[in-house]
């Protein structure tokens, strides 16, 4: 009976071809791609409502519902960079021609709805029936999370549709807004 021969790490894993050009490149490309995937899955999930007056839209998710800002997440600093057609200009060269090396924030408000789960309040919106302030969103999930808080605040409103999702809430100054999902 004859025994095995030894077998080594050497035969599992070939040193050499790991170490050439080719493999130091692979190794780079997986830990970039790791890199990629654990940034993209820690970033927030952001819902965005755009509203018909940010003012009186700041004053109504601070004050009555009581949400606290929160910080705009990395990846719409990028997003953003990339709709002004600046990606492919340099930030060194971008400043000698007088612009700003820091990127500036998306505009809006920017709100914490709950652990990794933010809201992005946004103009836009149309006035609605009677001069009425309008907050509308494309997310049926988004607007149940504001009507949650609306509920768990006390906050005065109204169910007028489940599907889309539609309600009336009343501001601090007794004006009705209404909150409306876009069926798209």
């Amino acid at each position: 009976m004859a025994i095995a021969p030894f077998l080594t790490l050497g035969a599992f894993l070939p040193l050499d071809s790991l170490m050439s050009t080719q493999g130091i490149m692979v190794l780079l490309l997986v830990a970039y791609a790791g890199a990629m995937w654990m940034f993209l899955t820690s970033a927030p999930k952001v819902h965005t409502i755009m509203v018909s007056d940010l003012e009186n839209a700041r004053r109504f998710y601070e004050g009555m519902l009581r949400l606290t800002a929160a910080d705009v997440p990395l990846h719409y600093y990028y997003n953003y960079e990339q709709t002004l057609g600046t990606a492919g200009i340099d930030p060194l060269y971008a400043s000698s021609l007088g612009g700003s090396s820091q990127m500036s924030a998306p505009d809006g408000l920017w709100y914490q709805l709950k652990k990794n789960t933010q809201l992005h309040v946004i103009s836009g919106a149309s006035l609605g029936h009677r001069n009425r302030q309008r907050h509308v969103c494309f997310d049926h999930d988004c607007l149940e999370q504001v009507l949650m808080r609306v509920q768990m605040n006390g906050v005065k409103h109204k169910i007028r549709r489940d599907k889309p999702l539609n309600f009336l809430v009343k501001d601090y100054d007794g004006e009705v807004i209404e909150m409306a999902e876009i069926d798209s």
